[in-house]
Protein backbone atom coordinates (compact mmCIF):
# COMPACT_ATOMS: atom_id res chain seq x y z
CA UNK A 1 0.00 0.00 0.00
CA UNK A 2 1.24 3.62 -0.65
CA UNK A 3 2.41 5.33 2.02
CA UNK A 4 1.06 8.94 0.70
CA UNK A 5 0.16 11.21 -2.34
CA UNK A 6 1.74 14.37 -3.28
CA UNK A 7 0.25 17.12 -5.44
CA UNK A 8 1.80 19.81 -6.75
CA UNK A 9 -0.86 23.16 -6.04
CA UNK A 10 1.58 25.62 -8.62
CA UNK A 11 3.37 28.42 -7.10
CA UNK A 12 6.21 25.72 -5.81
CA UNK A 13 3.58 24.46 -3.07
CA UNK A 14 2.82 20.97 -2.99
CA UNK A 15 -0.45 19.06 -0.71
CA UNK A 16 0.91 15.87 0.93
CA UNK A 17 -1.87 13.35 1.77
CA UNK A 18 -1.57 10.65 4.27
CA UNK A 19 -3.34 7.67 2.77
CA UNK A 20 -4.22 5.76 5.31
CA UNK A 21 -5.10 9.04 7.78
CA UNK A 22 -6.26 11.27 5.18
CA UNK A 23 -3.98 13.94 7.13
CA UNK A 24 -2.50 16.29 4.62
CA UNK A 25 0.70 19.21 5.12
CA UNK A 26 1.57 21.50 2.34
CA UNK A 27 4.93 22.13 1.71
CA UNK A 28 6.03 25.90 -0.14
CA UNK A 29 9.47 26.68 -1.13
CA UNK A 30 11.89 28.60 0.96
CA UNK A 31 12.23 31.81 0.77
CA UNK A 32 16.10 31.86 -0.73
CA UNK A 33 14.77 29.19 -3.48
CA UNK A 34 12.33 31.30 -5.10
CA UNK A 35 9.56 30.35 -2.51
CA UNK A 36 6.95 32.67 -0.32
CA UNK A 37 8.21 30.43 3.37
CA UNK A 38 4.34 30.11 4.13
CA UNK A 39 4.98 26.45 5.10
CA UNK A 40 7.77 23.90 5.97
CA UNK A 41 9.77 23.10 2.52
CA UNK A 42 10.66 19.51 1.64
CA UNK A 43 14.12 20.03 2.88
CA UNK A 44 12.79 21.43 6.84
CA UNK A 45 10.18 18.40 6.43
CA UNK A 46 13.44 16.26 6.46
CA UNK A 47 14.87 17.83 8.89
CA UNK A 48 12.09 17.73 11.42
CA UNK A 49 11.65 14.43 10.82
CA UNK A 50 14.48 13.34 12.35
CA UNK A 51 13.09 15.35 15.88
CA UNK A 52 9.59 13.61 15.47
CA UNK A 53 11.35 10.02 15.33
CA UNK A 54 13.64 10.99 17.94
CA UNK A 55 10.69 11.71 20.10
CA UNK A 56 8.74 8.80 18.86
CA UNK A 57 11.05 6.22 19.63
CA UNK A 58 12.22 7.70 22.91
CA UNK A 59 7.80 7.83 23.50
CA UNK A 60 7.90 4.05 22.69
CA UNK A 61 10.73 2.94 25.15
CA UNK A 62 9.75 5.21 28.16
CA UNK A 63 6.04 3.84 27.60
CA UNK A 64 7.50 0.35 27.87
CA UNK A 65 9.27 1.41 30.73
CA UNK A 66 6.98 3.40 32.53
CA UNK A 67 9.03 6.43 32.00
CA UNK A 68 7.48 10.14 31.79
CA UNK A 69 9.17 12.19 29.10
CA UNK A 70 5.39 14.10 28.29
CA UNK A 71 6.26 17.76 27.04
CA UNK A 72 9.82 16.45 25.83
CA UNK A 73 10.67 18.81 22.79
CA UNK A 74 13.43 19.20 19.89
CA UNK A 75 14.43 22.27 18.55
CA UNK A 76 15.56 21.95 14.97
CA UNK A 77 17.91 23.81 12.95
CA UNK A 78 18.48 22.77 9.16
CA UNK A 79 22.04 23.80 7.60
CA UNK A 80 21.99 24.05 4.09
CA UNK A 81 25.00 23.73 1.72
CA UNK A 82 25.47 24.68 -2.08
CA UNK A 83 27.04 22.86 -4.84
CA UNK A 84 24.86 20.93 -4.60
CA UNK A 85 22.14 22.46 -2.94
CA UNK A 86 20.80 20.09 -0.29
CA UNK A 87 21.06 19.63 3.99
CA UNK A 88 24.59 19.34 4.87
CA UNK A 89 23.97 19.49 8.77
CA UNK A 90 20.72 18.90 11.16
CA UNK A 91 21.11 20.64 14.90
CA UNK A 92 19.03 19.07 17.33
CA UNK A 93 18.26 20.28 20.97
CA UNK A 94 16.13 17.99 23.33
CA UNK A 95 15.03 18.91 25.89
CA UNK A 96 13.60 17.12 29.05
CA UNK A 97 11.42 19.06 31.35
CA UNK A 98 11.30 16.63 33.73
CA UNK A 99 14.85 16.14 35.07
CA UNK A 100 14.12 13.31 37.43
CA UNK A 101 16.20 10.66 35.06
CA UNK A 102 18.79 8.18 36.20
CA UNK A 103 22.13 8.20 34.59
CA UNK A 104 21.18 4.93 33.39
CA UNK A 105 17.69 6.37 32.03
CA UNK A 106 19.54 9.16 30.29
CA UNK A 107 21.87 6.76 28.18
CA UNK A 108 19.37 4.56 27.72
CA UNK A 109 17.38 7.21 26.28
CA UNK A 110 19.88 9.37 24.38
CA UNK A 111 20.97 6.03 22.70
CA UNK A 112 17.45 5.29 21.53
CA UNK A 113 17.10 8.63 20.16
CA UNK A 114 20.54 8.69 18.21
CA UNK A 115 20.15 5.41 16.87
CA UNK A 116 16.11 6.29 15.07
CA UNK A 117 15.11 5.22 12.09
CA UNK A 118 15.86 8.51 10.53
CA UNK A 119 18.81 9.24 11.73
CA UNK A 120 19.95 5.78 10.51
CA UNK A 121 18.60 6.61 6.53
CA UNK A 122 20.28 9.74 6.29
CA UNK A 123 23.28 9.89 4.39
CA UNK A 124 26.07 9.74 6.25
CA UNK A 125 27.87 13.19 4.83
CA UNK A 126 25.06 14.97 6.82
CA UNK A 127 26.03 16.17 9.90
CA UNK A 128 23.80 15.11 12.87
CA UNK A 129 24.85 17.35 15.79
CA UNK A 130 22.60 15.92 18.45
CA UNK A 131 22.40 17.53 22.01
CA UNK A 132 20.29 16.40 25.11
CA UNK A 133 19.60 18.90 27.93
CA UNK A 134 18.05 17.35 31.01
CA UNK A 135 16.44 20.03 33.31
Amino acid sequence: MATSNVNYEGGLRTKATHIFSGNSIITDAPLDNHGKAEAFSPTDLMATSLGACMLTVMGIKAEQSQWNIDNTSVEITKIMGTEPRRVIQIDALVTFPKGDFDAKTRTILEHTALTCPVSRSLHPDLKQNIQFVWS
